[in-house]
């Protein structure tokens, strides 16, 4: 089956999971500040706001390495922790105090995390034309998995970690194997994510039909790639073709 979207007929859709299908930042900012208030009592919103920002957008350098095998995925998020904080002049103690704060950020984070208001329709509509769909991630599968369940998408069945095939995006063989789950053709396949650079130009690169999920409506003069602001503008409508 095939099915219209807004930059052509389709057979399958992969998308991105982290603030694509679900909302992290706002999970994440939101358990930071709950496992954070007593480290910085009166801080206000301002305040919050560059702390949540500094987490989870100027410390991304950790999570690369992370990606690379030089830190564990505690590690990064404890270093992660240990910048914000430290912006602020608290410093986290080692040993005990630190994993502590790591555990109780994780169990928090974790419930946080929901849908985006606009998955369920998307995904209702790959469901009733035919249309494969599954998800591409560069975080490990179990984890993602496990978040997807979480957040009440498991009828995400196809789920691809960069522990599936080694490499991270955007190297072209992550997508790849998505695509051949789905069982479908490289340039019949969208993928559909919020990181610009990894999703629309590295979906791209690798023959997939890479698209930009700019929510934010942020404006990037250089980009002359495909983009929507919501899933809700992905499909067009439903084709009978075979």
């Amino acid at each position: 089956m095939a099915i219209a979207s807004s930059f052509g007929t389709i057979r399958g859709v992969l998308f991105d999971i982290d603030d694509t299908l679900v909302d992290l930042e706002y999970a994440m900012t939101t358990a930071l500040r709950d496992v954070s208030e007593h480290l910085l009592p009166g801080l206000d919103q301002a305040g919050w706001v560059k702390f949540g920002r500094i987490f989870t957008h100027e410390t991304t350098h950790f999570y690369d390495r992370y990606l690379a095998g030089e830190l564990t995925f505690n590690e990064q998020r404890l270093l992660r922790g240990r910048a914000a904080l430290g912006h602020f002049g608290v410093e986290l103690a080692e040993g005990e105090a630190a994993q502590a704060w790591v555990m109780e950020y994780h169990q928090r984070q974790t419930a946080y995390v929901r849908p985006f208001d606009d998955v369920q329709d998307v995904l209702d509509e790959l469901d009733a034309a035919g249309i494969p769909y599954g998800a591409v991630s560069n975080n490990v599968h179990d984890y993602q998995r496990a978040k997807l369940d979480g957040a009440g998408l498991s009828r995400i069945k196809i789920l691809v970690g960069t522990d599936t095939v080694g490499v991270p995006k955007p190297d072209p063989a992550i997508y790849l194997e998505g695509v051949r789950l789905l069982g479908t053709n490289p340039g019949e396949t969208l993928y559909v994510g919020d990181n610009r650079l990894l999703d629309a130009e590295g979906g791209t690169a690798a023959g997939l039909v890479g698209v930009w999920l700019n929510r934010t409506g942020e404006v990037v003069d250089e980009f002359k790639g495909r983009q929507v602001d919501s899933l809700s503008r992905l499909l067009v409508r439903a084709s009978t073709a075979a």
